[in-house]
């Protein structure tokens, strides 16, 4: 299974991600995300034997537990992209509000992920939501213009709980399943 560890926004927030999106539907080139599938990735792992996921589960849990993170706020505003405006490949709303407590968590959940033999990240962690995949240059200068000129809010949410996600790939885009909650 290909899992990533993530928190969900929720429903009430996919109308703004899909404002936000509206305001770059000019671009050429780009891939739009589903706003109905928002989330910030806290860690990709990438294939998971299925007997493995018990093993997985173990570790977010402590991670989480370790991470001291209780329930807490978090606003979604802002425009950026990866991994820069010369060469965009990924079109991102941030995290205002909470990006300390996602990157409390992401920190813990990488401890603990890597100690299972997972990939460590090789960047550093920003908190996002993608709202875009750039697969050509032909939208450059639109998206440019839109993330150095505006500012986009998308709202704000309770984050409770993070979740142990799979992603199956297909022809309408990725199809994500929550295998594991994991309260705050």
């Amino acid at each position: 299974m290909r899992c990533f560890l993530a928190v969900d926004l929720p429903d009430s927030l996919a109308a703004g991600v899909a404002a936000v999106q509206d305001r770059l539907s000019d671009a050429d080139g780009l891939r739009f995300t589903d706003p109905e599938r928002a989330h910030v990735t806290l860690k990709f792992l990438g294939e998971v034997s299925p007997d493995r996921i018990a093993e997985v589960e173990d570790a977010v849990e402590s991670a989480v537990e370790d991470a001291g993170v209780g329930p807490f706020d978090a606003s979604v505003g802002g425009l950026g992209v990866f991994p820069s405006l010369d060469y965009i490949r990924v079109v991102w709303v941030g995290v205002g509000d909470g990006a300390a407590e996602l990157t409390q968590l992401h920190e813990a959940i990488e401890r603990e992920t890597t100690a299972l033999g997972f990939d460590p990240e090789n960047h550093d962690f920003t908190p996002h939501v993608t709202l875009a995949r750039m697969d050509d240059a032909r939208g450059k200068v639109l998206v440019r213009r839109v993330v150095e000129d505006e500012s986009s809010t998308v709202g704000s949410f309770r984050v409770r709980e993070v979740r142990l996600k799979k992603s199956d790939l297909g022809p309408d885009g990725p199809e994500y399943e929550t295998v594991t909650r994991f309260s705050l």
